[in-house]
């Protein structure tokens, strides 16, 4: 299929899952649609388990839309940058539903065969979402980041010390 016609069965997706019918979305999927979502263990497969992930969305997200930012595509493939927002309506991993406003980032790929979606990566920005719904406050945001900082620093202060010692001591 052109490149065009991938994009715009990719556009077609997101305005059924826009409007809730997951039966639309997984009527332009392969049965055997693949799904790869950033630090996952290993891929999930098929109608039911994309099925279950959408579930999840829409029930702690009723209202959640999905607008392409940005799309590039080329032979079997479409990338897009999506803005998803909502209201955290529902249980979400375990954070109970706070009304909060939502607007989050997440970068995806799609694979196509046969006029349908055959695979899809998906990295969202789930930090972000998380912080808008206070899973993750700002404090524990730094403090990480901190802590991130204060490792790297410690271990290049560690090199470069370990190397001063090895190049004194071929003069000592």
């Amino acid at each position: 299929m052109p490149p065009s016609t991938n994009l715009n069965v990719l556009k077609q997706a997101f305005k059924h899952l826009n409007a809730g019918n997951i039966n639309g979305c997984l009527g332009l999927m392969r049965p055997d649609f693949i799904i790869n979502i950033a630090e996952m263990p290993h891929q999930k497969r098929g109608h039911d388990a994309w099925r279950k992930h959408a579930g999840i969305l829409l029930a702690s997200i009723p209202d959640a839309k999905v607008h392409v930012e940005d799309a590039v595509s080329e032979g079997d493939k479409v990338a897009v940058r999506v803005r998803i927002q909502g209201t955290h309506l529902g249980e979400f991993l375990g954070c109970p539903p706070t009304g909060k406003k939502i607007d989050y980032l997440s970068h995806e790929i799609y694979r196509f065969e046969d006029g349908k979606i055959a695979e899809e990566w998906i990295c969202s920005d789930s930090v972000t979402m998380m912080r808008q719904i206070g899973a993750l406050s700002t404090g524990r945001l730094v403090s990480m980041w901190l802590s991130g900082y204060r490792f790297w620093f410690g271990l290049g202060m560690g090199t470069v010390v370990a190397g001063v010692a090895q190049y004194a001591s071929k003069f000592l």
